[in-house]
Order: C-alpha cells, then structure tokens, then sequence
C-alpha cells in the first residue's frame, strides 16, 4: 500500500488487519468475537462480522477511542437483533475501560451487496472493515478507485442529515448529549470534506486529521472550521458554538459544494 492508500493497481487498499489491533485492544476484540458469535451465531443469524476505525488500523487510544463493528446478517435486521446488539454494545463497553464506547452497525448481507449499496456499503465492507466473523463479502465486491461516483455515493447526503442534526442540537439537554452529537458531527463532516476532495488527491484515508489537512489544500479559507471539525470528532466538546458553526455554517456550505462537484447521493428506500 502507497502513501494515498492504494494498492498496486490504483485501486483502495483495505486499511485495515487483525495483526494491526495493538496489545490493549486485542482482549477487546477476542470478547466482541466471542459475545457477537454467542449472541448471533447461535440462532444462525449472522453471516459475518467485521471490525472498522481506529482499533483495526492499529491507530487507537486507550481511553479515548471507541469500538466500531459492522453485523452482516442472513436477513434484513429486526428490532430483535437491535435490542440484541446494543445489549453487546453495553456488556463490552462495562468491561472494558480501554474503550469510550462500543457501536455496533447491522445489515443484511444482500443489502450490502446490492447495486444500490455498491458504492456505499459494498464500499465500506470492502476497503474500510476488516473480517472478524464468518466468509467475508469482500471477495464478492469489486476493487474500488477514488473516483467522484464513490465521493458520491458514500457522502453526497449532507444536506438530507443536517436538519436531522439541529433537531438533536436542540433537543440535547445535557453536556453528555452534545458532547455525542459533536463528536458524530465532527467526523461526518471531516469524512465529507475529504471525499469533496478525494477524487483530485487520487487516494484514502480515514484518519481525521489527514482527513482535514487534505482538504485544506484546496480549500485554505475553510480550512481551520474542518481543522476543529477534526479535533472534536476525537476528543469531542460540549460547546454549542462549536456544533452550531458545523450545523450551520460549514455544514451547509459544505452540502451544496459536494452536490454542486459530485452531485447528490441517489436516495435509499
């Protein structure tokens, strides 16, 4: 893998490995396959399962990074497999103090290998999760380039998650709520600059902060907002300023350059 995150042929290495999660995580990850397997491999839910963020990159910090896990399941999900994740989520979120908290995505398999998700989650199976349970979908997606039909496709629905995002700011009642919210926002923000930008890069990433500094280039005069976007989606804060200048300012400038370069993400069901 090159300094852009590709492969030899131009397409976008999986970023991700078991042999990359760092001794303070591995007790982690062995108790999520375990608990995940007991939980949904009994009843012959569960597909596969897959790791993705900071613990598979090996980038992770004790005490501040949390604990991300995608469920591909046989059948679309239901509100029993809901209740049934969070409930892993919550057994290994007390266990564990190395980890600020476990989420846990669920899928149907189909789905994710659907044309309609083939960009999207077909994409993120691909090159962003890294195998942990059960055959992996990856062998039946294709290679994927840093084109703007991924830019698209992954994050061209900013403006459809903002007014969803004030409803949350204004609901949040306490620091706990915002400091959440901020840290969604932050990172949903940083990943939709750098994919405004990433067809002319020419590459990947998901760390944050490279994340920011790339898209800096090429927009210097929104540059700090995307800097402090990235800072918050680590070590997230409980400022409303803050939130209101990602929600209301950088936000919405951001939703219409994407769509006006790459256009509009197609709408899902």
């Amino acid at each position: 893998m090159d300094g852009r995150g590709l492969d030899h042929d131009g397409t976008i290495a999986r970023e991700g490995a078991l042999e990359r999660v760092t001794t303070a995580f591995a007790p982690v990850v062995e108790a999520a396959r375990t608990r995940v397997a007991e939980t949904f491999g009994r009843t012959r839910r569960l597909h596969s399962a897959y790791l993705y963020g900071s613990v598979p990159r090996g980038t992770a910090t004790p005490g501040v990074s949390d604990l991300d896990l995608q469920l591909a399941l046989r059948d679309e999900p239901t509100e029993a497999d809901r209740a049934d994740a969070a409930a892993v989520e919550a057994v290994l979120d007390r266990a564990f103090p190395q980890i600020d908290g476990v989420g846990i995505l669920l899928a149907g398999a189909r789905a994710l290998l659907s044309d309609a998700e083939r960009h999207d989650g077909g994409f993120f199976i691909a090159c962003l999760c890294t195998p942990l349970l059960g055959p992996d979908l990856a062998a039946r997606l294709p290679r994927y380039r840093p084109t703007s039909l991924l830019a698209r496709e992954t994050n061209g629905d900013l403006a459809r998650v903002l007014p969803r995002w004030r409803t949350r700011a204004a609901e949040a009642a306490t620091d706990t709520d915002r400091r959440a919210l901020i840290r969604l926002v932050g990172r949903r923000v940083v990943r939709t600059g750098f994919t405004l930008v990433m067809p002319r890069w020419g590459g990947w990433t998901s760390d944050l902060g490279r994340s920011a500094e790339l898209f800096g280039r090429y927009y210097p005069e929104r540059h700090e907002q995307m800097r402090l976007a990235a800072s918050v989606g680590v070590v997230p804060s409980p400022d409303p300023a803050v939130l209101g200048m990602l929600v209301d300012d950088l936000g919405p400038w951001l939703a219409a350059e994407y769509t006006a370069v790459h256009g509009e993400k197609a709408p899902r069901p």
